[in-house]
């Protein structure tokens, strides 16, 4: 690995949180597919220890819960107020939270993402995940839509295969299918204004993918969830070439390790400038066309027990270091 691309920094566009309230394997058959599917195991982490994790790595880092849009609103409503209060403790590393609802709840979860995008310090985006749920293109998702574009915040929609379900009877009642790009081609279409980032790589069809992004100008992709080494070779190509001005860093910690993700893209034999595209570069130019300054010098880290601070969960078992992982 180069000395470039061992020690550049990383804005990681997604990864979960590895805190015993946040980590986004909550059943104990979800925890128990972990290994099959992602070759880990859980290593749950205190907040202080997850920040140091993100900061050891020089990562900046936007989290997603997950698991929080198969919950009640009243009970996903203190899981974002946990979110913020984390992301204030720590600035320099949390940039922000990707927030999931279930659109068919109208206009409760819509205030609810409201109420979210006015309390929140740092960065607060949509997540539209098609698993489980409704596909990105359904017409009960057009109001968030509507809301970001107000917000100035980008929808990132999922694509392609998930980990969650692999290996299930009925893959745990996940369609893929709601996660085929075409959904996100239909959304990027009815709202240009919408900044739409693609999340994971969208295979079994990523070279649809791929003819999406260079068509329309409002659609980038994030690559979380995959060792690169296992990226299409189309893809692989292209973020050399016609897409290196428009792929994110993803991760998908704790599932994935940053040490074994800087060496397996420093593998792909890119040169430095288009791995500093890929880490850091794409990401601060987009931020920034939405308004979003991800310098890090302009982010205070608040002191333990301020106002409106977390308190590490007392219940949070002896952490363990994350296991580097492929996917």
């Amino acid at each position: 690995m180069s000395i470039a691309a061992a020690t550049m920094p990383i804005i990681d566009l997604h990864s979960h949180w590895a805190t015993r309230r946040g980590y986004v394997l909550q059943t104990e058959a979800e925890v128990a597919q972990q290994h099959g599917t992602w070759r880990s195991s859980p290593a749950y982490r205190i907040e202080d220890e997850m920040a140091a994790d993100f900061e050891q790595a020089n990562v900046r880092t936007i989290l997603d819960f997950g698991f929080s849009k198969f919950i009640p609103l009243a009970q996903a409503a203190p899981l974002h107020d946990y979110g913020f209060a984390t992301q204030r403790r720590f600035p320099e590393v949390i940039i922000g939270n990707w927030l999931h609802f279930q659109p068919e709840l109208g206009a409760p979860a819509l205030a609810e993402f409201r109420r979210c995008l006015d309390v929140a310090n740092g960065f607060v985006g949509l997540c539209a995940s098609g698993g489980g749920g409704l596909p990105a293109s359904d017409p009960a998702w057009f109001p968030f839509y509507d809301l970001c574009i107000q917000a100035k915040v980008p929808a990132l929609i999922f694509v392609g295969t998930t980990g969650l379900g692999a290996g299930f009877r009925g893959g745990m009642g996940i369609v893929l299918d709601h996660a085929h790009p075409r959904h996100l081609d239909l959304v990027a279409a009815r709202f240009p204004e919408l900044t739409i980032i693609a999340g994971r790589p969208a295979w079994p069809w990523q070279s649809e993918m791929i003819a999406i992004l260079l068509h329309k100008a409002n659609v980038w992709h994030e690559l979380h969830g995959w060792s690169p080494r296992y990226l299409t070779d189309e893809l692989k190509r292209e973020i050399a070439r016609r897409l290196q001005d428009r792929v994110l860093f993803g991760a998908d910690y704790p599932l994935l390790s940053y040490g074994r993700l800087r060496a397996d893209w420093a593998q792909l034999g890119l040169s430095d400038q288009v791995l500093e595209k890929l880490f850091h570069r794409n990401a601060e130019r987009l931020f920034a066309e939405l308004g979003h300054d991800l310098t890090p010098m302009n982010h205070v880290r608040a002191a333990p027990g301020a106002p409106g601070t977390a308190t590490p969960g007392a219940a949070t078992p002896t952490a363990v270091t994350p296991t580097a992982v492929t996917q």
